[in-house]
């Protein structure tokens, strides 16, 4: 398998992530760490990490948002929060291993 490059997260508008919270619980949303993206980004290539609908996180995540207790993740693509409640990747599992 070719590893392709990690694109740079831009840095999202700060306006933006003020609005922007949990689809489900409500919760502050923050940028993911590259400490955490790459936590995340382990479990996808040994396809051991799902979304809390219980279907496999299959690509990489470039971007991401976690809220604010921790808990998910929601990933951002193309520069667009993906905040969709199914499509939630539940953190504790990601960071348990």
């Amino acid at each position: 398998m070719i590893a392709l490059p990690q694109r740079q997260p831009r840095a999202m508008d700060k306006k933006l992530l003020d609005i922007l919270v949990c689809p489900v619980t409500g919760a502050a949303l923050s940028p993911l760490t590259a400490e955490q993206r790459d936590a995340l980004n382990a479990r996808v290539r040994e396809q051991a990490l799902r979304y809390v609908d219980g279907s496999l996180v299959e690509a990489p995540l470039d971007d991401g948002l976690i809220t604010d207790d921790r808990h998910t993740v929601y990933r951002v693509d193309d520069d667009i929060p993906v905040l969709l409640p199914d499509r939630g990747i539940p953190f504790e599992d990601a960071a348990a291993a």
